[in-house]
């Protein structure tokens, strides 16, 4: 994945998650603070990731994160809600990558690339993500924009 400093539309993300920004998000320059910004991403990927009603993750198994690469944009400010969006860009034997987006109203103010990996919870190796996984992450795939 390359790190992308476009400013993508809300359209482009088949997922959207909704977030209330905290009082204690804020640093001392009176905005969210960047270190939250990756705590917002998690809130937008595990409901995906972690979503009983597709099987995932697979029996057995979890997501782990194995690179996680945050652009920041614009300043958030509390108080508020942010919309993060959340799509597939890719989908390997037994890892996809994700691009995410953080949205205040329709500002893009951050955007983050993921790759996760589906990993065997007993062996804490890396697992060929099963078809029903494949088949749930390909309807997630990153929208055209155009």
């Amino acid at each position: 994945m390359t790190v992308t400093t476009e400013r993508p539309s809300r359209d482009a993300f088949p997922a959207k998650t909704i977030q209330t920004l905290r009082y204690n998000d804020m640093d001392t320059a009176g905005h969210v603070n960047n270190a939250v910004y990756a705590t917002l991403f998690e809130a937008g990927r595990v409901p995906l990731l972690y979503n009983p009603e597709q099987e995932m993750p697979p029996a057995g198994c979890h997501f782990s994160i194995v690179r996680l690469t945050i652009n920041f944009l614009a300043e958030t400010t509390w108080p508020g809600e942010v919309t993060i969006g959340t799509a597939v860009t890719r989908i390997g034997n037994s890892s996809a990558d994700l691009f995410q987006a953080i949205f205040d109203g329709d500002r893009c103010c951050a955007t983050a690339e993921n790759v996760i990996v589906l990993t065997d919870s007993t062996t804490r190796k890396s697992t060929k993500l099963p078809d029903h996984a494949r088949a749930w992450l390909q309807t997630l795939m990153l929208q055209e924009q155009g």
